[in-house]
């Protein structure tokens, strides 16, 4: 019984080791970021079966006991926004590189604070008896569609050891290594579904609307140059203007349709504030502020960001037919301001109009008790808004194996209109 027990024991994998190794480790931000590389020092510790059978597919666990930085004096990172991955060297009798990957799951870290990765997983299917030396080699830290590369400056020493009994498997059993779990990568920009530009109604207002006071846009398909705290992205996204007459001004809405993005982290409620400065031109020269409400509800890692309609009047400042375009988008989220700017300019909605006072012409709107701005550039271009400068983007970058907020680059590559 006793000799029929230690086959058994022989058959199945040995019970677990675990093993810290350090190395001194270089990790370098994405060069949008403008941040230096950082030296550091990565301790990890391996887990893995003592010993196996060649055959056995073992798991395999990359722990970080500590990471190269600390998260900079910079933001605070939000929690569960930061996902490590890398690569496992395994060496003697079996040679292979194993793909490492952790979940995206972190507690919220302070400025200054000790950076924490979850724990990386990997699979190695066995194929040759002997020791097989499993050594930490580079790794990736990711957030945001963006990837801070850290990698061993010295050489590693093995962390853990795996003894491998039995026979070799036949060259067609070769085996292949695979991540223990399918890696999830955010998404950078993704082009949102080209809209129709068909009118959905009447696109102009006149005198003779016999008392029409709802005035339905055209849906345009607007190309976006966005200045993210990570550096420059394009996005195209469908908007429509309608507006509202009211005595001699407009009640505008500005709507984003027919497009979808899911958020890569969670998002607390109250935290992200969309507006625009729609385009005048025709008759009237300038622009009008709207703007839409903050999210109401927090916004869990996987669901759809909505952009919400944005309004605010419109005070014409010139007798005449004057046409109204999507101008410069701005999305403030979590203390971060970006700013996308169109690089085409399509009328949505033409309007018959009759000056007011203060009205949005000549680029003067500081009498007006309206929402209308008069910003106009010397170039004749659309009004350049929102907050942007070296000091913002640093704040935003990645440094040291950390990655920053980005704040709301996010929400204008993929706004999602709800279903009415």
């Amino acid at each position: 019984m006793l000799g029929g027990a230690g086959i058994l024991v022989g058959v199945a994998a040995g019970p677990a080791q675990a093993a810290e190794v350090s190395y001194a480790t270089r990790c370098v931000p994405p060069a949008a970021s403008g941040l230096d590389p950082v030296e550091g020092t990565t301790k990890v510790e391996i887990t893995a079966p003592a010993t196996a059978r060649v055959g056995d597919e073992v798991t395999v666990v990359w722990k970080f006991t500590q990471a190269a930085s600390k998260n900079p004096d910079l933001i605070d990172l939000p929690a569960n926004s930061v996902q490590p991955s890398g690569t496992l060297k395994a060496a003697g009798a079996q040679t292979a590189d194993l793909a490492m990957q952790g979940p995206r799951e972190n507690p919220a870290i302070p400025k200054g604070g000790a950076m924490v990765l979850s724990d990386m997983k990997g699979t190695l299917k066995l194929t040759t008896p002997g020791e097989v030396t499993l050594t930490p080699d580079a790794y990736s830290i990711n957030a945001f569609s963006t990837d801070t590369k850290c990698a061993p400056t010295q050489t590693v020493g093995p962390a853990a050891t795996i003894e491998v009994t039995g026979s070799p498997t036949t060259p067609s059993s070769t085996p292949t290594t695979t991540p223990s779990t399918t890696p999830s990568t955010t998404p950078t920009t993704t082009p949102s579904t080209t809209p129709s530009t068909q009118p959905t109604g009447s696109s102009s207002a006149s005198p003779s609307d016999s008392g029409q006071t709802d005035f339905t846009g055209k849906e345009v398909s607007v190309p976006y140059a966005c200045k993210t705290p990570i550096g420059d992205k394009n996005a195209t996204s469908p908007v429509q203007i309608d507006a509202k007459k009211n005595g001699g001004s407009f009640d505008l809405t500005v709507q984003f349709k027919k497009s979808v993005m899911d958020s890569p982290a969670d998002i607390p409620a109250d935290s992200v504030k969309p507006s625009m400065e729609v385009a005048l031109g025709g008759s009237d020269k300038g622009t009008v502020h709207v703007e839409g409400p903050t999210n109401s509800q927090a916004i869990k890692s996987g669901d759809p960001i909505e952009i919400p309609d944005l309004t605010g009047t419109y005070k014409p400042g010139a007798s005449g037919q004057s046409t109204l375009s999507p101008g410069v988008l701005t999305i403030k989220a979590l203390g971060t301001t970006t700013t996308c700017t169109p690089t085409k300019s399509e009328v949505s909605l033409t309007l018959d109009t009759t000056q007011q006072a203060g009205g949005a012409s000549g680029g003067d709107t500081s009498g007006s008790s309206g929402s209308s701005s008069g910003g106009t550039s010397s170039s004749g271009g659309l009004a350049q808004t929102g907050a942007y400068d070296h000091g913002t983007l640093r704040a935003l970058g990645l440094v040291a194996g950390t990655v920053i907020l980005l704040g709301g680059a996010i929400f204008t590559f993929m706004p999602h209109r709800r279903t009415r």
